[in-house]
């Protein structure tokens, strides 16, 4: 059974191309529920195969992610502000707590951002909250850049790395999660002691 839909993965990337990795990881990206476990790594076995240029593959997916966010950050930003400012009041956002929210993530929105993009769920709507507070542009793509960039060439490596073993390619992108999991826990408890003990010498 894995290996059938594994099989049809691989197929279904191979006939779309870099376009095909493109689009489904911008849908990714977005609110579309397209996990990257089932595209990036596909795309890596066939790099293994010869089908396909590994680094390339990577741009294509770290690509499709950011057009995925930006098309939640404007969303967020151009219709989501504004019902929330008019009506937030009625579901228990008021203007003094967006205000609160959106100071946090224009002070915080860096490594939120990043460490967003690593995260299953979170990474889906990490952009939401950028949009909403106007987080600055260059800053949004750099960071959803790179923590996309980090995750899309996990995952590449990862069906690169297990050849024929196709079966494995969920088994091991669930082992990568971990480890990406356990840095942004240590990413994040650095960057909250750094801010304390900088605020103590304040």
């Amino acid at each position: 059974m894995i290996h059938t839909f594994v099989q049809w993965l691989l197929d279904t990337i191979g006939a779309m191309g870099y376009p095909g990795i493109l689009i489904l990881m911008a849908m990714e990206s977005s609110i579309i529920p397209v996990p990257s476990e089932l595209v990036m790594p596909p795309a890596g076995y066939l790099a293994y195969q010869g089908k396909m240029n590994m680094p390339l593959a990577i741009l294509c997916g770290t690509l499709g992610s950011l057009i995925g966010a930006y098309a939640n950050y404007f969303a967020s930003h151009y219709l989501g502000r504004p019902l929330i400012i008019k009506y937030g009041k009625y579901v228990l956002i008021p203007p003094e707590k967006f205000e609160k929210v959106e100071r946090f993530f224009l002070r915080h929105g860096e490594i939120s951002t990043f460490i967003g993009r690593l995260l299953p769920v979170v990474r889906h709507l990490i952009s939401i909250p950028a949009g909403l507070s106007g987080m600055n542009h260059l800053k949004f793509s750099l960071y959803t850049l790179l923590g996309a960039g980090i995750w899309c060439t996990i995952l590449t490596l990862i069906g690169y790395a297990i050849g024929g073993n196709q079966q494995l390619i969920m088994q091991y992108s669930n082992q990568a999660l971990m480890v990406v999991l356990l840095f942004s826990i240590a990413l994040v408890a650095a960057y909250v002691w750094y801010h304390r003990r900088n605020a103590g010498k304040a």
